[in-house]
């Protein structure tokens, strides 16, 4: 006899019940989907850290993308600003030689001016373009991906409503010019829209807790009524389908 299919209130109660420190989403396997960008973030920058003698990836999380990388650089920091996360990217880089320092992620950064010649992230919050042009030496590079413009904005919407003027924010033409008004270069800079599929409303609930800023101050019982809308969605259609937007943004601080 087949399972029965499991309920909204058990697959909700699941999700709620899974931990979301760090940056992982293994929990997620069998249960969403998210296409790649074509550019391979983690190859890139374990490339470049190779190359570097100074390096720190803001933002790190639970360390696991910059752990990621095949060798590091002589002085290789990383700062995360929730504790959980802290936890987690100590346990997991200091054995690999990083330096993790518990800090708010925002100006100002506990550094030295020209501190580095590499500063990493991956999908930072807030990008604070001044701080980063400070902490680099001349000639070093900001290497990052960044979140684009109306990423996953058929959940936005569904759970918002409408969001007009936050549709453009993060795009790239926005990303340069705030580079470029901190004193650095943009040498390259590239956006992919990617398919998403949401396969059980538990998988929504916990991107949902996870990755904070997509519905500001989501709890399961202020949405209760949409999240049992977007359930019946999954069941008819068995999928709900959405788009994120990703940014690969290189920046050079330049040289004498």
């Amino acid at each position: 006899m087949a399972d029965m299919p499991r309920t909204f209130e058990e697959l909700v109660a699941e999700a709620e019940a899974a931990p979301v420190e760090g940056w992982g989403f293994s929990w997620l396997a069998g249960r969403a989907t998210e296409e790649r960008p074509s550019w391979g973030y983690q190859r890139l920058m374990s490339g470049r850290l190779a190359a570097a003698t100074a390096a720190l990836d803001v933002q790190t999380g639970g360390g696991e993308v910059l752990a990621g990388a095949e060798r590091f650089p002589p002085t290789m920091v990383a700062i995360e600003s929730w504790p959980p996360n802290v936890v987690k990217a100590t346990r997991l880089l200091h054995p690999l030689g990083v330096v993790v320092v518990a800090g708010r992620g925002e100006p100002p950064l506990p550094f030295a001016d020209e501190a580095f010649d590499l500063v990493t992230s991956r999908h930072p919050a807030t990008v604070w373009w001044t701080e980063i042009a400070r902490i680099l030496r001349r000639g070093g590079t900001y290497f990052a991906q960044h979140v684009g413009p109306a990423s996953v904005w058929e959940l936005v919407e569904h759970f918002m409503g409408p969001q007009p003027e936050a549709r453009e924010k993060r795009h790239p033409d926005v990303e340069r010019a705030a580079a470029e008004a901190a004193g650095l270069e943009v040498v390259d800079l590239r956006m992919e829209r990617l398919r998403m599929e949401f396969l059980d409303i538990g998988a929504v609930v916990y991107f949902l807790r996870k990755v904070i800023w997509i519905v500001p101050g989501f709890t399961v019982e202020r949405y209760a009524e949409r999240l049992r809308e977007l359930h019946e969605i999954i069941l008819s259609e068995g999928r709900f389908v959405a788009h994120s937007s990703r940014v690969l943004i290189e920046a050079r601080k330049p040289g004498l």
